[in-house]
């Protein structure tokens, strides 16, 4: 029995696309690793982050709180003082020194309320602006997890079909998916504004 030269061909042929099919699965197998561990690091940031939004967001309340309550206690005083010049101006000379003296007390409670309810709007107002600086941190970790699913999902179907092309299209998201995740890591300046509107 003889040797066909066409099944050599075929043979030599097919273990040539198995190798190259192994040699790409081999390549799509690391770079989800890398990915995957990757995503974890950004992804324990990004838990620490949405905490400290969260202490942002309960310190801005608490202060807006206090705000509201110094805001009363002062307008109390205010009602207080009024209330006592009326009185006053009617009074006995005998009773002024002691009105005088229960108006400059609850005036000095109305300044003392206004000065702490000012420090409280300066408190909350900068909660809020630290708020926001967290939540631009965290839209780039949201970001990048968004482009490593694309990513994964891409070098998902290039290990299906063991198209060589499909796997350099995945390599797309997954750079712009390092890049983000390394911005949120390292506080670069690297934000898209449109995006992230589009995935709150």
């Amino acid at each position: 029995m003889g040797i066909d030269p066409l099944e050599i061909g075929e043979h030599s042929e097919s273990g040539a696309r198995d190798g190259a099919n192994a040699r790409l699965n081999t390549w799509v197998a690391i770079t989800i690793a890398l990915l995957s561990t990757f995503l974890a690091v950004c992804k324990v940031k990004d838990d620490n982050i949405v905490q400290a939004m969260q202490q942002a967001q309960a310190d801005k309340i608490d202060h807006w709180n206090f705000y509201q309550a110094r805001n009363l206690r002062e307008d109390v005083a205010q009602i207080a003082v009024t209330e006592l010049q009326l009185a006053a101006a009617a009074a006995p000379t005998a009773a002024q020194a002691a009105y005088q003296r229960a108006i400059a007390s609850y005036t000095q409670v109305a300044t003392e309320q206004a000065q702490k309810k000012n420090e409280l709007k300066a408190a909350a107002e900068n909660d809020q602006r630290t708020y926001d600086a967290l939540n631009y941190v965290d839209d780039q970790f949201d970001l990048a997890d968004a482009l490593t699913a694309l990513a994964i999902s891409l070098l998902a179907m290039t290990a299906l079909t063991h198209k060589p092309w499909l796997y350099y299209v995945a390599l797309v998201p997954v750079g712009f998916s390092v890049l983000m995740g390394l911005a949120g890591l390292l506080g670069w300046h690297l934000h898209s504004d449109l995006i992230a509107r589009l995935l709150s």
